[in-house]
């Protein structure tokens, strides 16, 4: 390979196309333009332009036996249909998710509209032309347009058709408060594999507050604070005395729902979602 390698490790795979599903251990060798699987006796090329979606633990059924932590890569060879599993400890997969991900989509032609929302008001911000650029726990359209998203405050996103076009409609939280975004890709393959990174940042996000578990009292702050009240505000809202909303406050802080910052208390990402959800479940 006469290109710059950017990830270079050894592991366990199977591919589809082997005889049986039982994994072989090889060399995982990445570049900017492909993914190469070798053992002693083979290897499988296979170029990123092939490359159609990237799912990290999911296991085939017939494959679940063999794995633990694992990426699986669906790649089209030919007309065909493929797909590569690979195996290894839960930080190399993580770390192989995101080169992956960047050699994929880092320098793609994008359109952004940001902040297409502020809260529930709509802004008057059109699509403006950007570069997109992926990072450990970043995505950022580079440009007139320009925006960075820390995936760690992605709160929701949803993939919608605009005047026949695919748009990302992602909401996450910035400087305290929750912003809309908007964008497209000129590739629809690589903007489906943005939306599968971001679908798997958000799942991670979303797993960390599943088990989280609040009184009546904090869940209501919770959605006092999104909507706006301040800490002053909630003695008086919740029918608490300053001394209890100050203990509802510190164990939401231990949870890392608020944060406290130079506009005073602010929901996190994880408490933009722990409400979402709330409101959510009761509309429906």
């Amino acid at each position: 390979m006469s290109e710059k390698v950017i990830a270079d490790f050894v592991a366990r795979f199977t591919l589809d196309t082997f005889d049986t599903p039982e994994p072989v251990r090889g060399r995982i060798v990445l570049s900017k333009k492909r993914l190469v699987l070798a053992t002693d006796d083979s290897k499988t090329t296979i170029p990123l332009t092939a490359i159609f979606d990237v799912n990290v633990g999911h296991v085939p059924g017939d494959l679940e036996s063999f794995f633990q932590d694992t990426i699986t890569i669906a790649y089209r060879d030919g007309d065909a249909r493929r797909t590569a599993v690979v195996e290894a400890g839960s930080e190399e997969v993580s770390r192989f998710k995101t080169v992956l991900f960047k050699a994929e989509l880092t320098g793609s032609k994008a359109k952004v509209k940001h902040p297409a929302r502020v809260g529930g008001r709509v802004t008057d911000a059109t699509f403006r032309p950007a570069k997109l650029r992926i990072a450990p726990g970043t995505v950022r359209f580079e440009g007139p347009g320009s925006m960075t998203v820390e995936l760690a405050n992605v709160t929701y996103f949803q993939k919608e058709e605009r005047e026949g076009e695919q748009v990302i409609v992602l909401r996450h939280a910035e400087e305290g408060q929750s912003v809309t975004s908007e964008f497209t890709l000129q590739s629809e393959r690589k903007l489906n594999l943005l939306g599968r990174y971001l679908r798997l940042e958000y799942s991670e996000l979303a797993r960390e507050v599943e088990d989280v578990e609040l009184s009546e009292d904090a869940m209501e702050a919770l959605v006092a604070i999104y909507s706006g009240a301040t800490s002053g505000d909630l003695a008086g809202m919740l029918g608490l005395d300053s001394s209890q909303v100050t203990m509802v406050l510190n164990d939401l802080t231990d949870e890392g729902l608020i944060e406290e910052g130079q506009k005073g208390v602010s929901l996190t990402a994880q408490g933009q979602l722990v409400v979402s959800d709330r409101i959510e479940s009761v509309n429906t």
